[in-house]
């Protein structure tokens, strides 16, 4: 896989996002649906670069896996989310991640044309 610029920008701004959600476990614990959240990230994101077979044969199944997840937790943040933006509290790291996120989508965006070229090629006989 030849990397581009806009995969590394998936890859940074999904470790971002990943960090501020780990980084609030000494608050909420280490099984926090918000701490996990950023261990699912880090899972997705492997599992779209690195070389595992079974991955990169439904490479287009973890892209929109990836949109779906980043898409649901902005909106589940919109509507569950702490939105006091206080430097000293954890819901500031909840606007930060969610820039992050917004940024990650729209880097899986510029890849979103290769992903529905590669789909329309394995359609082919």
């Amino acid at each position: 896989m030849i990397l581009y610029y806009w995969h590394y920008g998936i890859i940074v701004s999904s470790l971002a996002t990943a960090t501020f959600h780990i980084m609030c476990y000494p608050y909420f614990g280490w099984f926090d649906p918000i701490v996990l959240n950023g261990f699912g990230s880090l899972a997705l994101l492997a599992a779209y670069f690195l070389p595992i077979p079974f991955f990169q044969q439904r490479h287009h199944i973890v892209y929109w896996s990836i949109a779906g997840y980043t898409l649901l937790t902005i909106l589940l943040w919109v509507i569950l989310g702490d939105k006091t933006f206080l430097f000293a509290t954890t819901a500031a790291i909840g606007y930060y991640a969610k820039i992050a996120e917004i940024f990650l989508l729209v880097f899986m965006g510029y890849d979103l044309q290769g992903i529905l070229q590669a789909q329309k090629t394995k359609e082919l006989p």
